[in-house]
């Protein structure tokens, strides 16, 4: 049975700075799930990917255009088995958004806003980084991505197998230098503390000796009281 060709659904979104070449690109995710092995051909004004799907029988498909040109070899992507997440950096930098993704300005049904990833323009400064789980804890350049597996070594897209991206720069997010070693040692610094509370407690002694004092001075008001106890009695009679 012969697969069929599927445009997979595209979603973007962008931030812009006139003086942060980091902080002056566009997220723009592919979905194509199930794909073991992708092809991509990306170009300063655009991209075209293809993708095979056993699962779901079908090839994905779909070739960009782009409004204006990106920086190739400062771009990067992220590969999972749900879909193909890419950062592309823009050439220029300009403070204003593109006014859409793509050259022609005709609607297209597959593409659409990533609601979850837009800032307003004037908003974008206190946005916080919006990126996988494989991607965290490195700026939207992804210059730190350059020792990855697979990819060149200009960290660009030259000569790369995306497939072997799945579980790239995996992790968590913002952890990449901390030495796990040491969490152990936290642990430990918290029972150090509780044993020098314990060393500064008084000591039990003095407690002993003012509960036996206690308990002697209860003596004479227990012989006391009984006298009062025989009076009321006589009264009684």
């Amino acid at each position: 049975m012969s697969s069929t060709q599927t445009t997979p659904e595209v979603t973007w979104a962008q931030r812009s700075s006139a003086t942060d070449a980091e902080k002056n690109f566009i997220y723009l995710t592919i979905s194509a799930p199930d794909v073991a092995k992708i092809d991509v051909d990306l170009k300063p004004t655009s991209l075209t990917f293809t993708g095979h799907s056993d699962t779901k029988k079908t090839t994905y498909h779909v070739a960009l255009e782009f409004y204006a040109e990106i920086d190739v070899d400062n771009s990067k992507t992220h590969h999972t088995s749900r879909d193909v997440f890419f950062v592309l950096r823009k050439k220029e930098q300009k403070e204003e958004y593109w006014p859409r993704l793509l050259k022609e300005s005709k609607k297209m049904h597959f593409l659409k806003t990533d609601f979850d990833k837009w800032v307003d323009e004037d908003e974008q400064d206190g946005a916080p980084e919006d990126l996988p789980a494989g991607m965290g804890g490195m700026p939207p350049g992804m210059g730190g991505m350059g020792g990855m597996g697979g990819m060149g070594e200009d960290g660009g897209f030259g000569g790369l197998d995306f497939s072997k991206l799945g579980g790239g720069a995996g992790g968590m997010p913002g952890m990449g230098d901390m030495d796990m070693g040491d969490m152990g040692d936290m642990g430990g610094e918290g029972e150090d503390d509780d044993d020098n509370d314990d060393e500064d407690m008084p000591g039990l002694e003095g407690d002993d000796e003012d509960k036996t004092g206690a308990a002697k001075g209860k003596e004479p008001e227990t012989a006391a009281s009984e006298p009062a106890a025989k009076s009321k009695i006589e009264e009684v009679s």
